[in-house]
């Protein structure tokens, strides 16, 4: 066995107030001791013994990102949507057809080539773990491929075959839940099944329809709630125990009460809302109420076309009424905690050695400097990476 010992840093966020102060569970001059892919020892003090030592003086180790909504699995581009919102049309979600138009029509090797690409983005701005969805094949060979992709990168994999109506099916919805239930769930590898609950794509009805046959196959429930406008999504959720609802832009307050009563994580996206031009301290709504919280990225070419979490950290803070602890804590241990995972989000004896190392003797930096790559190191199960692993 291996082990590595992190001195001197100058602030360490641990995500776990029983080991330091606060929220973030602080701790000053402190050390960290890696033994092979885990953490063995946290507080203060010089170590004896070990194999390695690395001085973080001046510097902040927090746990890395966990980034618990993407759709890595794509090609095309849209920024010339991006750029007709930016003169004032609003986002519809009806670009998608033109990213599955792109995707069925690309190789294997281009899509990923491409989920490669963004993933190293992720990497260097210190994420470590990464939900990936489907939802830009539509079909029985083009879902099946996407999942198939996601599973060289991550083993949390979500099917998403029902996110829009392909165009094929724009008279017959019906028929294509049924293709969703009869053919494509029942092939599919996927860990997680997610729906998109919302105007233009599919009902409550069809939702549940979907989302239950995924949980007879032994697929996890999450889903698109209330991002266009607000239907039954989040009880919906609530309802069949959804490990989180995502979105929620358009949530009430009975929206929010129900998810701060139960376990689903709210997962809100600050890229999305960014992107979007939508207003409103949404965060602060769910943070006050007590709901679960995470933050993700989004990360897709038409709405959050971005791979930082720390630039999300900062748009949670600036548009979504959080404050930087809590968007910290949300974009590390929520994100964990929306995917189930009880082996990641803290640095504490027992977890797994996912850690990102800032150029800077604070988190705050996150927040404070927008737009700025503070990541010195991205460290997986241990071992300072450069390019993505599983």
């Amino acid at each position: 066995m291996s082990s590595t010992a992190f001195t001197n840093i100058a602030t360490l966020v641990t995500n776990d107030p029983n080991i330091g102060e606060g929220s973030l569970g602080i701790l000053h001059d402190a050390t960290v001791v890696i033994e092979d892919s885990q953490i063995k020892f946290v507080g203060k003090g010089s170590q004896s013994g070990v194999d390695h030592q690395i001085n973080c003086s001046g510097k902040t180790l927090l746990p890395g990102f966990v980034d618990s909504h993407t759709h890595l699995i794509f090609a095309g581009d849209r920024s010339q949507e991006f750029s007709t919102r930016s003169r004032g049309e609003k986002y519809t979600a009806g670009g998608i057809t033109t990213t599955v138009a792109a995707t069925r029509q690309a190789s294997n090797v281009e899509l990923q080539n491409n989920a490669r690409r963004l993933l190293n983005e992720a990497l260097s701005f210190g994420t470590t773990t990464v939900e990936i969805k489907s939802g830009y094949g539509l079909n029985e060979l083009d879902e099946a491929r996407s999942i198939e992709i996601a599973s060289q990168f991550t083993s949390e994999t979500t099917l998403l075959a029902a996110h829009v109506v392909p165009s094929e099916f724009k008279d017959d919805v019906d028929g294509y839940v049924e293709l969703i239930i009869t053919k494509i769930i029942p092939a599919t590898q996927a860990k997680w099944i997610d729906v998109f609950c919302d105007t233009g794509a599919f009902t409550e009805a069809q939702s549940r329809r979907i989302l239950e046959a995924g949980i007879a196959k032994g697929l996890i429930p999450r889903i698109h709630a209330n991002q266009l406008q607000r239907t039954n999504a989040v009880q919906l959720a609530v309802e069949l125990g959804a490990a989180s609802a995502d979105h929620l832009s358009n949530s009430t307050d009975a929206d929010i009460q129900a998810l701060a009563a139960s376990q689903t994580v709210a997962t809100l996206l600050p890229g999305a809302e960014f992107s979007t031009q939508h207003e409103g301290k949404l965060g602060r709504k769910f943070l006050d109420a007590g709901a679960i919280v995470a933050i993700a990225s989004d990360c897709n070419p038409g709405s959050s076309y971005t791979t930082s979490m720390p630039f999300c950290i900062a748009a949670a803070v600036s548009l979504m009424g959080f404050n930087v602890e809590e968007a910290v804590l949300a974009a590390t241990l929520g994100g964990a905690k929306a995917l189930r995972r009880t082996d990641i989000g803290k640095i504490a004896p027992g977890f797994q050695a996912d850690m990102a190392l800032l150029n800077s003797n604070s988190y705050i930096y996150l927040a404070y400097r927008p737009g700025v790559n503070l990541i010195s190191h991205t460290y997986k199960s241990g071992s300072a990476v450069t390019t993505w692993q599983k």
